[in-house]
């Protein structure tokens, strides 16, 4: 059956702050979620909260990703190692296992630092995944998967959390970005789109505007893949399962990859 997370943004920034990210944590779970995405910019105090979640979701076996807001390098080219660290250390209360990252100021400058970010790593116990964000520095097909390719001739592999929605931010097409950097790819952000006159905005899958299941049939099978698209209206519980069933629904009819 297929993973399915919820990333906690999905509730609402505001309502988050409000009721805390374990409180929807555990509303995720009740509804069939099998983990969780934490997000680092929605906590309001990270020493206090993570190790609460850590403990209720590890009585409920559940799966853990913490999404960091940082980039992992910054603006210059360096790496930005007090971001990595911050978003290390976090994953570490939090006991997450997977760690969520965009390159943020990555660039040719950057190229050299990669056994900088091999070093901090190692021994941490911790999968890094690098996001596609909404910024064409650091979300475009020509960024990422310049990226990718740097990283894999400095012998410092890194996976990939694809983020269905997020290309239409940089006007790329999901679909190539499948077939380009889709074996990079171990977590999945799903997410629809509607277009606003001035601005895009995330929507449930089955009210996207864009295609969305060519792009899915394209990336491995197996993967975890995250709700990252508004569940909203007056009973949550029911919303976000009725999502978690439309998306296992979805995985049973893909098939094999393209």
């Amino acid at each position: 059956m297929q993973q399915v997370l919820v990333s906690l943004t999905s509730f609402g920034a505001s309502e988050v702050r409000r009721h805390g990210q374990l409180w929807f944590a555990r509303l995720a779970l009740d509804a069939g979620a099998d983990g969780v995405e934490v997000r680092g910019e929605l906590l309001n105090d990270a020493a206090c909260e993570l190790p609460q979640i850590a403990d209720a979701m590890r009585e409920r076996g559940a799966a853990l990703v913490y999404s960091s807001p940082e980039g992992l390098w910054a603006a210059d080219g360096s790496l930005d190692r007090q971001a990595l660290e911050h978003a290390l250390a976090a994953a570490g209360l939090l006991g997450a296992p997977r760690l969520k990252m965009s390159i943020g100021g990555y660039g040719p400058a950057s190229a050299g630092t990669f056994a900088q970010l091999a070093g901090a790593l190692e021994g941490r116990g911790v999968e890094l995944v690098i996001e596609n964000d909404q910024t064409v520095a650091a979300g475009s097909l020509a960024a990422i998967g310049a990226f990718f390719a740097d990283a894999q001739a400095a012998g410092t592999p890194l996976g990939m959390t694809f983020d269905l929605g997020n290309w239409h931010w940089v006007g790329e097409c999901p679909m190539e970005a499948a077939r380009t950097v889709g074996q990079r790819v171990t977590y999945v952000h799903t997410k629809g789109v509607q277009r606003l006159p001035a601005k895009w905005v995330a929507v449930p899958l089955a009210d996207s505007a864009a295609p969305w299941r060519p792009a899915l049939r394209m990336l491995p099978r197996g993967l975890p893949w995250a709700i990252e698209y508004p569940l909203m209206g007056d009973d949550l519980l029911a919303v976000a399962r009725r999502e978690i069933a439309q998306l296992r629904a979805v995985s049973a009819t893909l098939g094999a990859p393209l």
